[in-house]
């Protein structure tokens, strides 16, 4: 399980403004990319889209999709392209990983979002970020890293808020301004062939799992049989003994599982019709605060960590979505099964082959300062869920 919950009080980390750290960090980069991430070749689409936007002195909000861990640093290569550096919105857990992050990450723009509750000192920065029209502000809507570039997950409603709000601001600004939106794509692909660039990998998953695979079997069976022994350890885990049916069907009975006894004990009823991330979510608010206050025994501290162990698992589960290797699955998504597969296992995941990323810049939307239509689903992020999907070239939900 990773570090992503920190047990002490929350202290809002707000950003520095210079620029002589993002000046220095531009210069090494491409390099950390290639290096940590394998990203050796980048295309950009429509930069003349936030080019136009720049110059006409909006506040701007760039709004991506959240498919890998390196996408904030991919957005950092797309502001060195545009020569105007961006402020980020960023979970408050990667500030406490490292000494070398928590001193760095706010001299690049990075400011906290605490994830278990609200953050009214995030909403206040972002509102003024945009609003000034200092830098460009990049917020990931999706509110998540979902780990899959071919799935766009529910966008989530606070960075539409901060968009009005903001809007509201810089109409009574003087000289008034607009406040625009620019969705941006974010595409992965792999460069070259797959199989010879992750076999190591996959030799040292199958060596954990105790999996003999027979020389010159096809990378996908290998990976079909991975998920059917992982799916088994956890199923001894939770339910005692492994489940009979498809893959798909136990991972998603084991899923409900998870989530409908932590639901039962913290929420007092199930959420089956919500997202699994924002099932989670509510039972982080629900679990989180009393540990963070260090004022709980032993015995209950073990045993709401042991929840949030759990409500990981089924964040992980929820990270392999239903049929997603069907039929002839591209190179990009057995790799992105297989990383799955190691950061599951590990906690780590390496470069394995050489990656190209696309950014495709969507069309400014000016924001409404109000929000029309109440009650229904806020026109702001349909707009930039319609816009995604179209440049990632994804059905409609």
């Amino acid at each position: 399980m990773q570090n992503i919950i920190v047990l002490e009080p929350y202290v809002p980390v707000p950003p520095r403004r210079g620029t002589l750290f993002p000046k220095l960090f531009s210069l090494i980069l491409p390099w950390f990319l290639r290096k940590t991430y394998g990203i050796v070749e980048y295309k950009f689409e429509h930069l003349e889209r936030v080019q136009a936007s720049l110059k006409a002195g909006h506040g701007i909000l760039l709004m991506p999709n959240h498919c890998r861990d390196e996408d904030g640093l991919v957005m950092g290569r797309l502001s060195c392209e545009l020569h105007r550096w961006f402020f980020y919105m960023g979970s408050w857990h990667v500030f406490k990983l490292d000494p070398v992050k928590s001193f760095l990450l706010p001299r690049l723009g990075v400011y906290s979002v605490y994830r278990e509750g609200a953050d009214r000192a995030a909403v206040k920065t972002s509102v003024d970020i945009v609003a000034h029209a200092r830098r460009p502000l990049v917020i990931f809507p999706e509110g998540f890293l979902g780990r899959t570039n071919d799935r766009l997950n529910a966008l989530m409603e606070g960075s539409g808020s901060i968009a009005r709000a903001a809007a509201r601001k810089r109409a009574h600004a003087n000289p008034p301004g607009q406040v625009v939106i620019h969705p941006v794509a974010l595409r992965y692909r792999v460069l070259g062939p797959l199989e010879p660039g992750v076999s190591p990998v996959m030799a040292e998953i199958e060596s954990i799992l105790k999996i003999t695979s027979t020389p010159g079997t096809p990378l996908r069976e290998r990976v079909e049989q991975i998920a059917a022994a992982m799916l088994t350890r956890y199923e001894k885990e939770y339910f005692g003994q492994e489940q009979g049916g498809s893959v798909e069907d136990r991972r998603a009975a084991l899923l409900q599982l998870i989530l409908h006894q932590l639901e039962d004990e913290w929420c007092g009823q199930r959420y089956d019709e919500e997202s699994v991330q924002s099932r989670v979510r509510r039972l982080r608010i629900a679990i989180v605060p009393v540990l963070t206050q260090g004022n709980i025994d032993k015995a209950e501290h073990d045993r709401r960590w042991g929840h949030l162990k759990a409500i990981y698992l089924a964040q992980q589960l929820d990270n392999y979505p239903p049929h997603y290797l069907d039929g002839e699955p591209t190179p990009e998504r057995l790799l992105e099964t297989i990383e799955r597969f190691q950061e599951d296992l590990t906690d780590k995941v390496r470069p394995h082959v050489p990656l190209e990323v696309t950014y495709t810049i969507g069309e400014a939307m000016v924001v409404n300062p109000t929000r029309e239509g109440r009650g229904s689903s806020d026109p702001i992020l349909l707009e930039v869920e319609r816009q995604l999907r179209a440049m990632l070239g994804l059905a409609k939900a």
